[in-house]
């Protein structure tokens, strides 16, 4: 099994950066403007992307577990062969000034091409969820940094 870890400080409470992972508003605002379904536990997430005027695809995540200001956990139901199965997890700490996020995305069965391309998807969407938290802006799909032919 292969994981995506990745580590970003937030100039923000944990309680601001938990919201913005654990609403479909916040998700929207940082990940893909098209979210939709039910963010509590035992929900399912939707989540859409497009480009170009075109959907590219999509995840549905049942959301696994939900700890105000400390995690957020889901696991993919519906996707890619290669993210079934597998689970998204936020867990947040507050250190002065910033809320540390350390993600991870695991269980992926190989490292394969497309999980090279999730890490950097990844990492860009991170730097989207501290963008919108720390000035309220961030860049969703389909306003995200495009970074290759699978976008």
């Amino acid at each position: 099994m292969a994981d995506i870890l990745h580590r970003v400080g937030i100039t923000a409470s944990s309680k601001n950066v938990y919201d913005a992972l654990a609403t479909r508003g916040g998700l929207a605002g940082w990940w893909t403007a098209n979210t939709q379904g039910d963010s509590q536990v035992g929900g399912v997430l939707k989540f859409r992307f497009s480009a170009e005027g075109r959907e590219i695809g999509g995840f549905d995540m049942k959301v696994l577990e939900l700890r105000a200001g400390e995690r957020v956990g889901w696991e993919v139901v519906e996707g890619p062969p290669e993210w079934m199965g597998t689970k998204i997890t936020f867990d947040l700490k507050q250190e002065g000034d910033y809320c540390i996020v350390l993600f991870k995305h695991t269980g992926w069965r190989e490292p394969v091409e497309f999980m090279h391309h999730c890490s950097t998807k990844w990492a860009i969407f991170l730097m989207s969820l501290k963008a919108l938290v720390e000035t309220g802006r961030g860049a969703p799909s389909p306003d995200d940094v495009q970074i290759s032919n699978w976008h």
